[in-house]
């Protein structure tokens, strides 16, 4: 796989109530990817970037709600998200303190 296709494919940390319960009891963490994605691409792109080695990985694909402002609707952008689980023992530190 091309190593620049593997840093842009996650876009960043989705950090939620549902990902922070998530990552306490099943050692998961929740990406937001961008919309071609695959799973085999990011779980390469999480194993490089943070050095840790992933188990498992689901994608959903998360569809934009519609908006009201005033008398106009408007809808917001499809996107994706992909669930990572972590093996035993590993974890990914977002803050980078030591």
């Amino acid at each position: 796989m091309n190593q620049e296709r593997l840093m842009k494919v996650l876009v960043g940390p989705h950090v939620s109530e549902k990902g922070t319960m998530l990552a306490d009891k099943h050692n998961q963490v929740v990406f937001k990817v961008i919309p071609d994605a695959t799973k085999l691409e990011v779980k390469k792109a999480v194993e490089n970037l943070f050095k840790v080695e992933v188990d498992n990985v689901q994608v959903v694909n998360v569809r934009g709600k519609m908006k009201r402002t005033g008398q106009n609707w408007g809808k917001r952008k499809n996107w994706k998200k992909a669930y990572v689980s972590l093996k035993e023992g590993q974890d990914i530190d977002f803050i980078g303190a030591e």
